[in-house]
């Protein structure tokens, strides 16, 4: 019986140890038995986490999202009428109805595929690719206990914070440099579940902060707390900058402004980002009559988009 006893008792002292997530090793009393540990507040407000259900890896150390809202910072976000389609009554009539049409396209292709973390890029500059993940977010929110965080990922030309009317940093590349942690960066500045990453100080090496595998970590800690997370990516002919943030996430969305962008053009960026998971193209800025005498203020065309299928397929 002893043996038996001893063997019970050290069973317990292991899983008392495995508990208390200290290595395996838990201090004991001059008799042997286990004593608890002294309790240890987290290193900074960054460590709320909340334990990973059991469909999620072990290791992952999620954030908690009122932590996550009551400690990042909250600036007073001044919404610029002009370019926020749901600020505006006028443009609203013509445009935010074509952004809810994007948000269920996208919820769609989520029945069919895992898809929560959305690249919004476009081949050239001056396409509305900032236009568009700043009104399809908003569009998002408006739903009931949707959660939307975006990220001002080019790190070259950062203008998310000009429609939102917030602060510029600090931002991505303050968190990518190791300068500032992920409540420093994350703004919360209206009502709603509607959080932003700007692009942050200016710096002069760009691709080198979002290869450097931070994002990546960034992506891991804040994608579990929110239903999308939308990254603004620079134009992906010019710069390398779309590719590398291509392999961090779920889906592409590819911009063309109508009248525009030339059709080559448009085929080219597609061929750059060959093999990631293109969900479709959204033509910005068309201005079509509709059936009933209003005009549509921008028009989709969505599909799993093969490579070789052109981009004038609706």
């Amino acid at each position: 019986m002893s043996r038996i006893h001893e063997a019970l008792k050290k069973a317990e002292q292991e899983r008392a140890a495995v508990h208390a997530g200290n290595g395996g090793v838990l201090p004991t009393d001059s008799t042997g038995t286990p004593t608890s540990p002294p309790a240890s507040a987290p290193a900074n407000r960054a460590e709320a986490i909340v334990r990973p259900s059991p469909m999620a890896p072990v290791s992952a150390n999620y954030l908690r999202f009122d932590d996550l809202r009551t400690n990042c910072a909250h600036p007073h976000w001044h919404m610029d009428p002009n370019v926020n389609v749901f600020f505006n009554s006028s443009l609203s009539e013509h445009g935010a109805e074509q952004f809810r049409t994007l948000r269920s396209r996208l919820y769609q292709l989520r029945g069919t595929q895992q898809l929560r973390t959305v690249l919004v890029t476009s081949s050239v500059p001056g396409e509305g690719k900032t236009f568009v993940t700043s009104n399809l977010a908003q569009a998002i929110v408006r739903q009931p206990d949707r959660r939307v965080l975006m990220i001002d990922a080019d790190l070259r030309c950062s203008r998310l914070h000009i429609p939102l009317g917030a602060p510029s940093n600090p931002g991505l590349t303050d968190y990518l440099r190791g300068e500032a942690d992920e409540m420093t960066v994350i703004q919360h500045g209206l009502e709603g579940n509607l959080c932003f990453i700007p692009g942050g100080n200016e710096v002069t090496n760009p691709s080198e902060l979002l290869s450097n595998g931070r994002l990546k970590t960034l992506l891991d800690r804040v994608t579990p707390v929110f239903d999308w997370v939308i990254l603004d990516s620079p134009p992906c002919l010019p710069v390398a900058d779309a590719s590398v943030l291509a392999d961090l996430v779920d889906g592409i969305l590819m911009i063309v402004r109508a009248a525009l962008t030339p059709a080559e053009t448009a085929q080219r960026a597609c061929q750059e980002l060959r093999g990631r998971n293109l969900l479709g193209v959204v033509l910005n800025a068309v201005e079509e009559a509709h059936a009933y005498g209003s005009y549509y203020y921008a028009g989709y065309g969505y599909g799993h988009a093969r490579q070789d299928e052109k981009l004038s397929q609706k």
